[in-house]
């Protein structure tokens, strides 16, 4: 029976930094079932968070999330079709 390494925080921050300029594909819970989806390019990283330039053109054009969010599932990131930080 092997045993199943869980993510951490510095996996995925180093997984975040070594994608850096690529396109992604963000998924964030607004609570309560509600969902906000949308793509762009991953452009910074920061010891606590990372920010995604978003291809939309309403008035947020750049977000910021935690490496925590991801690690809780409560923003998925998905890079080349592979989830980010699913175990």
């Amino acid at each position: 029976m092997a045993i199943e390494k869980r993510s951490t925080i510095e996996d995925i921050k180093h997984h975040l930094e070594s994608n850096l300029g690529k396109k992604v594909f963000i998924r964030a819970s607004k609570g309560r079932r509600r969902f906000l989806e949308s793509e762009g390019v991953l452009v910074e990283t920061y010891p606590k968070l990372f920010v995604v330039d978003l291809d939309q053109s309403n008035a947020v054009r750049r977000r910021s999330y935690t490496y925590a969010d991801v690690l809780t599932a409560n923003v998925e990131v998905t890079i080349d079709n592979k989830r980010v930080g699913s175990h």
